[in-house]
């Protein structure tokens, strides 16, 4: 086995010792077929990418028992419905998901209240219908395009006095 040349050894061993590989002759070039040339794309339906938003989906299940379902709704299309909303505010400040993040998705979208208004009820019977599913990533933009940039932006505890005063500030349903 190799050892570093100052492990000390019997004089009668032969042993090798660890020596580094040969530097790459040039540095490292975006050249594969995959591979992103500058910066990422933007534009119309591309949203934001955040560091780790898939730990949305992780977080979410500390919210669940505070989550009011209306009869129909499906926990695992309203966690991945929230998980979106959760993961565009955090690629606005640049970080993963917390469970802050999660809330105001929550908020916004009525989930935690009993009574949430019927155009929410109405909006969420056909947009987290079968989200949950790969297929229907258009409908997680769907939700998350929903709730106003402006409004992610805000504090926490600010977005949801917003949302708790006037519904209709926290989503576009245009």
């Amino acid at each position: 086995m190799a050892a570093p040349s100052f492990v000390p050894q019997s004089a009668a061993t032969r042993t090798r010792t660890y020596t580094s590989p040969p530097q790459g002759p040039t540095s490292w070039r975006a050249d594969r077929p995959g591979d992103l040339v500058g910066r990422q794309p933007d534009g119309e339906r591309l949203g934001s990418p955040s560091p780790d938003g898939g730990y949305a989906l992780t977080v979410v299940a500390a919210l669940d028992p505070e989550l009011h379902l209306q009869a129909g709704e499906h926990r695992a299309d309203v966690h991945a419905g929230l998980a979106a909303v959760a993961t565009k505010r955090a690629s606005i400040f640049g970080r993963a998901p917390v469970i802050h993040d999660l809330k105001i998705a929550a908020a916004v979208w009525g989930f935690l209240t009993p009574n949430p208004p019927a155009r929410i009820v109405e909006a969420r019977a056909t947009m987290f219908g079968e989200c949950s599913h790969p297929y229907f990533y258009e409908r997680l933009r769907d939700i998350a395009d929903a709730v106003p940039d402006e409004l992610l932006g805000r504090p926490t505890q600010q977005a949801l006095d917003a949302v708790a005063s006037d519904w209709r500030t926290g989503l576009d349903l245009g």
